[in-house]
């Protein structure tokens, strides 16, 4: 399988169904060449100007399995940030 492939499939957590979205990176390890991590990479924030969320480490221990359209992992969605709304008053 090649890192094109991986990266059609969408990531899914087997606990909640939750969908992390698609594999955008690879990370190895230098010493042994083997893969540590699926990335995934962050969200935009508003069209890329304000940069991106933070990106979502999957580590390989966490597969399950790789099927045809989709990886299978054991962990689960991050909480997101909680961001406190301030209320105008006129």
């Amino acid at each position: 399988m090649t890192l094109y492939e991986l990266c059609e499939r969408d990531v899914i957590s087997v606990k909640n169904g939750a969908n992390f979205g698609r594999v955008d990176d690879l990370e190895i390890d230098e010493t042994t060449a083997q893969v540590r991590a699926l990335v995934i990479y962050g969200r935009l924030r508003l069209f890329g100007l304000l940069g991106r969320e933070e990106d979502l480490k999957i580590p390989w221990e966490e597969i399950v399995t790789i099927g045809s359209d989709a990886v299978l992992v054991s962990s689960e969605m991050p909480a997101p940030e909680r961001r406190i709304k301030k209320l105008l008053k006129f």
